[in-house]
């Protein structure tokens, strides 16, 4: 039977990402407006939310955080650009994104000592493969593959190289082992649902010290030059941006930094996104129709979980249509790379009850759909 319960949130996609419960655009501080970034309130501003990430993310003494331009990607460019070159790049990748920063740091940067393992979709790389003697790369969580590593044990704590970790998709929902990362980015328009555009640059010690002595063999976009005269460019962790930010976009994610304090911080963030996904856990447990695409249940991701279905790729494809029409799914597709099935982001945004509304629905639409055919 068609279910009579819809999600009260129907918003499942995987970036950007659900705005969080209660979220009332009219409640976000206008006092920045209007004016210039450079002013004392746009300055202070962006300084607050660089502090409240810093605080609510427990980064170790001496990690700084900047707010860039471009989103996850911008700042992940911006960190490959900037620190890749002295030494050898082991390349760590299990889904499009991780493929695409192999293809910037072998066809852009034109780098020659570089190792790329890969995974297939559903299952990580042989991370033994890892060279402490040379620069790394990988994502914490593969968005497109709903792919996250187990821990960060097969990174050693006497690495000469640096670990530069895209976790866009991670941070605010899993519990990241800070002391093996030294260079990590996000956006926060991933888990914590803000608005576009803008990327998160977080440096260790290691990378600041990469940064001041070394210089890159190759011309540096403006936007992607962190230090001056040899030194790093400190105002940019201090709320003083490369380019002009959206004060729009700032305010609405110091909303969104507000309500994970309020809901108990990280550790509440990251409990409330675990138990996301333990409802999604019972129902494939319950339905043979449906699987994750990760195959085994320590790698799943606890944000962007991605299904594999019994059916043929066009059916997947009106089952996505169907749960759109009827306004109860949007944009729960898989990404354009991966196999044919659903993505749907259980991320802290999400309600619990909202997921538990939608799950008669997928069985209604491939029973619609499959089924019925």
């Amino acid at each position: 039977m068609k279910p009579s319960v819809k999600p009260a949130n129907p918003n499942f996609s995987s970036g950007p990402c659900t705005k969080r419960p209660g979220y009332d655009l009219s409640a976000l501080s206008t006092l920045s407006l209007g004016r210039s970034h450079r002013s004392s309130i746009g300055k202070q501003q962006l300084k607050l939310a660089i502090d409240e990430t810093i605080r609510l993310l427990n980064l170790p003494e001496g990690y700084k955080v900047g707010i860039v331009p471009g989103s996850d990607t911008g700042a992940m460019e911006m960190a490959m650009w900037s620190l890749l070159g002295p030494r050898g790049v082991d390349i760590f990748a299990w889904e499009s994104f991780g493929s695409g920063w192999a293809t910037d740091v072998v066809k852009q940067l034109k780098l020659d000592d570089v190792n790329s393992y890969t995974g297939e979709y559903g299952e990580l790389p042989d991370f033994s493969q890892a060279d402490p003697q040379n620069d790394t790369i990988f994502t914490w969580n593969g968005t497109t593959s709903g792919v996250k590593v187990e821990n960060a044990d097969w990174i050693s704590a006497d690495r000469e190289g640096l670990t530069i970790c895209d976790a866009t998709s991670a941070v605010f929902a899993m519990d990241m082992e800070w002391d093996k990362i030294d260079v990590a980015t996000f956006s926060w328009q991933k888990v914590l649902g803000g608005e576009g555009a803008h990327g998160v640059l977080i440096l260790s010690p290691r990378a600041v010290e990469r940064l001041e002595s070394y210089t890159p063999a190759w011309p540096m976009p403006k936007i992607f030059r962190l230090t001056k005269g040899g030194k790093l460019i400190d105002g940019i962790f201090k709320g003083e941006t490369i380019n002009t930010p959206s004060m729009l976009c700032v305010e609405d994610y110091l909303d969104a930094l507000a309500w994970v304090d309020k809901i108990g911080g990280l550790t509440a963030a990251v409990e409330k996104s675990a138990a996301n996904l333990a409802v999604f856990n019972q129902f494939v447990a319950d339905n043979d129709w449906i699987d994750f695409l990760a195959k085994r249940p320590e790698i799943c991701s606890n944000t962007s979980v991605c299904f594999v279905l019994k059916a043929e790729a066009a059916q997947v494809k009106a089952m996505i249509k169907l749960l759109d029409t009827e306004q109860v799914a949007f944009d729960i597709g898989a990404y354009r790379d991966a196999p044919a099935g659903l993505r749907v982001w259980c991320g802290a945004t999400v309600e619990q009850a909202d997921i538990e509304a939608l799950l008669p629905w997928l069985t209604w639409a491939y029973n619609e759909v499959v089924n019925a055919a």
